[in-house]
């Protein structure tokens, strides 16, 4: 029981759960206090702390108009909440440790490589200072290229504030603004501001692993000059290969299913030209796996269109970036085991790699604990709400537990208790795939042989 107590007892999972509840309600303090709302707003602690829970998460999912309830220092405070929520706590924590010197313990190390998907501590200390400084020059570059639209629309200091704001957002896969209470909808045809939040998002959610390694290759390319740019890839490890081949096969397809199912559609995209249909589409294919901006109306698209974001919001982006979900590669490995089992294989494989089973086995737990809180949540928001659109709620609750944050427009309605019950899937969407994670990687594994048995399937 003293162990509860002791924080250099805490196991990794039990100091990641305490450092986001602590930021969280740090932030929603911050949130509640009059300097952080706007003159004349009269929202509750709960509304501030769903607001936190949020931002910490990296959702999107909100009950208020951030630009109309908070003042520019509540917008900063929900700035440092996505950041924080994007990058990680523990990383933080580690990156002031080695600014200030002093030793991490192998044990942290291991947390933090688990933390990031990386499966080496060499050069660890590089590697995290280089993820952070991708990571600020990508929001800046982001940043910039807004305001090239934002400064001219709203002026120099609000113009460049909201870029900055919307480019954290989205590389963070959080899904705020602060434009308005319709997300980007008023953009819907602006290119500038379409493609620029698309690829920060994509840009965030890929992984830092993966672009770590991208960088190697690129660099080992410039340097050793061969003459082909894809030798240099040649040696890109199974991890980033899968991680980027289904990121590509996602967004693409679903910007298709999209264009497809949306075409005749005159109140989403069928009156635009053919380059703005495939620009509408791409965004909410690229928004709906990991954050929460929409350049259109959800209730207004059709319920095919709905079901097949609800598919994307699942699956999520890659490990080790800011996104949510099951993950790409966890969804990759349960379609390799299914193509191998109808080939007929003993093993699961990849790109003539075998795919351990022990990974395999750790896709299908996380695979159903998502489902199992998914589903436990889904069915007390229906107790809850029996007055609401199932299919709405069903959209609300994939969006909290995936922290996607888009939502069908149901959110403001939902009870005190609803909205307690979206807060906890969303701490658990955010948390929880991590910690069940780290559990399978930090037990003893105990060998068990009994008899066989025959069990029918099917």
């Amino acid at each position: 029981m003293q162990d509860l107590f002791s924080p250099s007892k805490w196991t990794a999972t039990q100091k990641l759960t305490v450092s986001f509840l602590v930021v969280i309600l740090t932030g929603s303090f911050l949130l509640w206090l009059p300097i952080s709302n706007q003159p004349g707003t009269h929202q509750t602690y709960l509304d501030h702390l769903f607001t936190a829970v949020s931002m910490v998460c990296v959702t999107g999912l909100t009950v208020l108009s951030i630009k109309d309830t908070y003042t520019v220092f509540g917008q900063i405070v929900g700035i440092i909440l996505m950041q924080i929520g994007g990058l990680g706590l523990i990383t933080l924590i580690s990156v002031s440790l080695f600014y200030l010197k002093r030793r991490i313990s192998l044990k942290s190390q291991t947390t933090l490589q688990m933390a990031l998907n990386r499966n080496t501590n060499d050069n660890y200390k590089n590697f995290l200072f280089n993820a952070y400084r991708f990571t600020f020059a990508v929001e800046a570059i982001g940043a910039l290229v807004l305001m090239t639209d934002f400064i001219p629309r709203y002026g120099w200091a609000k113009g460049a504030f909201n870029a900055v704001f919307v480019a954290v957002s989205a590389f963070c896969n959080a899904g705020f603004d602060n434009l308005g209470s319709n997300s980007l909808q008023d953009f819907v045809l602006n290119p500038t501001v379409n493609f620029t939040v698309a690829l920060l998002i994509i840009a965030g959610g890929i992984g830092f692993t993966v672009w770590a390694e991208l960088s190697e290759r690129l660099n080992h390319y410039f340097h050793s000059r061969p003459r082909l740019l894809r030798l240099s890839f040649r040696r890109l490890s199974s991890h980033s290969r899968l991680a980027l081949i289904a990121t590509a096969t996602l967004l693409f397809g679903g910007a298709l299913i999209t264009w497809l199912s949306e075409l005749r559609h005159g109140s989403t995209i069928g009156n635009y030209n053919i380059f703005q249909q495939w620009m509408i589409s791409f965004f909410q294919s690229a928004a709906f796996r990991t954050a929460g901006f929409s350049t259109l109306n959800y209730e207004a698209t059709h319920p095919f269109t709905n079901l097949v974001y609800m598919i994307l919001m699942l699956i999520g982006g890659a490990p080790g970036g800011t996104a949510g979900g099951i993950k790409v590669t966890t969804a990759a490995i349960m379609f390799l085991l299914f193509r191998s089992e109808l080939k007929g294989h003993t093993e699961v494989t990849f790109h003539k790699r075998v795919i351990p089973a022990s990974a395999v086995k750790q896709a299908m737990t996380i695979i159903l604990f998502f489902f199992t809180v998914l589903m436990i949540g889904y069915s007390l928001l229906l107790l809850e709400h029996p007055n609401l659109n199932p299919y709405h709620l069903l959209f609300e609750a994939i969006s909290a537990m995936a922290t996607v944050g888009s939502s069908a427009g149901i959110t403001s309605q939902l009870t005190t208790w609803g909205r307690i019950i979206i807060m906890g899937m969303m701490f658990l969407g955010r948390v929880g795939p991590f910690t069940v994670f780290l559990s399978l990687l930090q037990r003893d594994r105990k060998e068990i042989h009994y008899a066989d048995t025959d069990v029918l399937i099917g």
